[in-house]
């Protein structure tokens, strides 16, 4: 196994501080990152979209809930799926009432949305024990529009801004993981952001302390090699 070097701890402090230094090179170049995304442009929802939730039916503007900004969880449920995708559960089981909390004061909803019908989300809700606050866009073109029901019949799809190649023996839609941000001002909403992919990943916790450690995430990409005894795939499941 290829643990880290053994040394004394005058010499980790040297070599400490000078990763400090990255750290917070790193940290100001997020902090930049997150200035230009606040000053993208946005753009005005004007489908009518609808949502199944546990009141009955309701509009985008509706989710917000009278807050001004709205964060959506896309969640990979497929209608004729009868289980949700794992990946996703796995992020699922790291949300708690808190993250909603302190995003409310901050005049932020947060739901999860899928595109299987409204009662098969509740019964997996109630199946996992979760309290979180899931609706349901069937019959709407909410998915598609916002990138994640994906069609992977032709020769590319077209997901997270990109044009890649469809999976082999792939047919019809795919769902895939997202999230997305809108902006109330008025009786108006808008777009304002969307990402896709390993995006998903900074809304559970697990990955934030794993990349803090030795052994980081224990999976097949990382440097250096040979960390742990047990590699995994890339693949954000945790079972």
């Amino acid at each position: 196994m290829s643990l880290p070097q053994i040394t004394d701890r005058e010499t980790w402090l040297k070599a400490r501080r000078e990763l400090l230094e990255e750290e917070k090179a790193h940290t100001r170049a997020r902090d930049a990152l997150n200035t230009r995304r606040r000053e993208l442009p946005m753009v005005e929802v004007t489908e009518d979209y609808r949502f199944t939730g546990p009141d009955g039916e309701v509009s985008l503007a509706g989710l917000f809930g009278g807050y001004r900004q709205l964060v959506v969880n896309h969640v990979m449920f497929d209608p004729a799926w009868d289980e949700m995708c794992p990946s996703c559960s796995a992020g699922i089981r790291e949300w708690s009432p808190g993250t909603r909390e302190h995003l409310r004061s901050r005049d932020t909803e947060q739901v999860f949305v899928s595109r299987a019908p409204y009662a098969k989300l509740a019964d997996w809700k109630e199946r996992q024990g979760w309290t979180i606050p899931w609706y349901s866009s069937s019959g709407s073109d909410f998915n598609a529009d916002l990138g994640v029901t994906v069609d992977v019949s032709g020769a590319t799809m077209h997901y997270n801004y990109r044009d890649a190649p469809t999976w082999e023996g792939a047919e019809g839609t795919q769902e895939l993981p997202g999230f997305s941000a809108f902006l109330r001002v008025d009786d108006r909403v808008f777009h304002t952001y969307s990402s896709y992919a390993r995006a998903a990943e900074w809304f559970g916790g697990s990955f934030a302390y794993l990349d803090l450690t030795a052994l980081g995430r224990q999976e097949d990409w990382e440097q250096p090699q040979g960390r742990a005894d047990a590699v995994r795939a890339g693949i954000p499941v945790f079972d």
